[in-house]
């Protein structure tokens, strides 16, 4: 399976620093889970990001922007070649 540089942990912290409530959700109170759905390739760039589930708001579009635009993954190996790689994230939006 492809890695996050620095494991789940700093994944949750990219998405945490990078992701923006959009105005429009928070005033309509708009919250849940955003899927999202992706390839890492080879070299470990984040391609084919689509949405799975969304809950709309602004939510679903952030949630793409943030993954499109996420630092090079450690790739996925098979056999010790590396491999592209299908992953499903889910990305959630709460309001505090």
């Amino acid at each position: 399976m492809p890695e996050f540089p620095g494991g789940m942990n700093k994944l949750m912290k990219y998405l945490q620093d990078n992701l923006k409530y959009p105005v429009r959700a928070k005033e309509l109170g708009i919250q849940g889970k955003v899927y999202l759905s992706f390839v890492v390739e080879k070299d470990g760039s984040v391609t084919d990001v689509a949405l799975l589930r969304g809950i709309g708001g602004g939510c679903d579009e952030e949630a793409i922007r943030a993954v499109k635009n996420m630092p090079k993954w450690i790739p996925g190996k098979q056999r010790n070649i590396p491999v592209r790689v299908r992953f499903n994230l889910p990305v959630n939006f709460k309001l505090l």
